[in-house]
């Protein structure tokens, strides 16, 4: 067992290892058509190979794997309106949180959120991605509580799981339309501007989902010249 394994299910693991190829995919990391091996995830992530090839089957179902005879694992086909979509629809159900967000926010729940806006400002400022993209899951993991509706989250979260978390910082723009797309969603809820808040955060999901579109497309543009798209 690897040592970041110990303490760990292999239910978590295999769940880690499915999200960050999801997001690999998502992120035109891993091309259409490529071949996945579980053993350089598994070195990849330090953990065993069981949970990875249980995450490649469960990718698999979800499509975007494609199981080849003799070939193993490859990515399936993805295009950028695909992504939009999944953006597109993120971005109604966030909205519709943000919105409820802003009629039931507290002073201490908008001082919270200005907390954490500061702090992305500030890994923003200092090209600390990591710690960006941590900042930018709580701020919007904060609006989503704030807004009390736990079936709403849990169909976000249905739909988030194959937006990447990762490799947000690598996109062009994407810190920098973070940062300024938050001030905006903040503003409209500290004045407690329900059709404001959801209006700015889905201008902020379609946003940055049309980022990651360009940058998928130019990562898969990159890929076919390159031949690693076989037909």
């Amino acid at each position: 067992m690897a040592p970041s394994e110990r303490g760990r299910g292999r239910a978590q693991l295999s769940d880690e290892a499915a999200s960050y190829i999801r997001g690999m995919i998502m992120a035109g990391e891993l091309q259409p058509f490529e071949s996945v091996r579980a053993d350089l995830i598994a070195e990849t992530l330090d953990i065993s190979s069981t949970p990875v090839r249980e995450a490649l089957q469960a990718l698999r179902v979800e499509g975007f794997l494609t199981l080849i005879p003799r070939r193993g694992f490859t990515v399936a086909p993805l295009v950028g309106e695909d992504i939009r979509d999944l953006y597109k629809a993120q971005s109604l159900i966030a909205g519709e949180l943000a919105a409820r967000a802003a009629e039931r926010a507290t002073d201490d729940d908008i001082a919270e959120l200005q907390a954490l806006h500061f702090e992305l400002l500030a890994a923003a400022n200092r090209g600390a991605h990591e710690m960006l993209e941590e900042k930018n899951h709580e701020f919007h993991r904060h609006i989503n509580v704030i807004a009390g509706s736990q079936k709403l989250r849990w169909v976000l979260g249905l739909v988030s799981r194959y937006v990447p978390r990762r490799f947000y910082a690598q996109i062009p723009g994407w810190p920098k339309a973070t940062s300024d797309d938050h001030a905006g969603v903040l503003d409209a809820i500290r004045q407690h501007d329900a059709e404001g808040a959801r209006r700015e955060m889905q201008g902020h999901i379609v946003k940055a989902g049309e980022l990651l579109v360009q940058h998928f497309d130019s990562r898969v543009a990159v890929g076919t010249a390159r031949g690693t798209e076989i037909p």
